[in-house]
């Protein structure tokens, strides 16, 4: 067992590492360079609480040698706590009104979607019950929110974790009855999300070559899934 790296680790990344480890795999190691979550045999194993973005190196470096599984969690329900700055005593807590989906999964795989095309590549969104403290800011705020700040997250429980192997795997975003070809403002509404996350969808997916462009209506770019031109 390493202990590589764990100094600044936050409760919920030491949580979920805790979730996935076996008895026989090896932590916080280091491979090729890089400290690796857990090596379980040939396959590596990082959990990335966000910014896919910081992973553009690291991935693609690791990817040549090695089979890759990266684990990203997304709450599904919060509860936000207020504690004292000693940073225990709580003051207040309740439930937040955001629920986290797993269409979420596109605000950070839009830093790097064309890795869900390499062989050795896995991607495993884990749905998740969460509680974020909040500390009091040092001084005082110019607004009563920016008094706060967020001090620790907290794994309450794991509801349900979705592996991504294939950029096939994805088409399971577009709807069934959405009439092709479409445009993105057109899946927007079919998933009820705003015009610009639906952007971010159709930019990974064609990136994965799952989705293709058809032609344009007016100056809207129009799509289709791949197999169906």
């Amino acid at each position: 067992m390493g202990s590589i790296g764990t100094l600044r680790e936050s409760d919920l990344h030491a949580a979920l590492k805790r979730h996935y480890a076996r008895p026989t795999d090896q932590i916080e190691v280091a491979v090729d360079g890089y400290v690796i979550d857990i090596v379980r045999g040939d396959e590596l194993i990082e959990i990335q609480m966000g910014n896919f973005s910081a992973l553009k190196r690291k991935l693609p470096a690791l990817l040549g040698n090695h089979r890759v599984r990266l684990i990203y969690p997304i709450a599904q329900a919060k509860w936000i706590a207020r504690v004292k700055a000693d940073g225990k005593t709580s003051v207040s807590r309740r439930k937040s009104p955001r629920r986290g989906t797993l269409e979420d999964v596109f605000v950070e795989l839009v830093s790097l979607p064309e890795l869900m095309a390499h062989s050795n590549f896995t991607l495993e969104v884990v749905l998740i019950h969460e509680e974020e403290w909040r500390c009091p800011r040092s001084g005082r705020g110019r607004y009563r929110a920016r008094e706060w700040r967020v001090c620790q997250r907290r794994l309450l429980s794991v509801i349900e974790a979705i592996e991504f192997a294939a950029p096939s795997d994805f088409r399971r975003f577009i709807p069934i009855d959405l009439p092709a070809p479409f445009t993105s403002r057109e899946l927007a509404k079919a998933l009820q999300r705003p015009d610009y996350f639906a952007h971010k969808i159709t930019y990974c997916l064609r990136n994965m070559d799952v989705l293709t462009v058809v032609g344009k209506r007016q100056r809207a770019w129009l799509y289709a899934l791949h197999d169906a031109v």
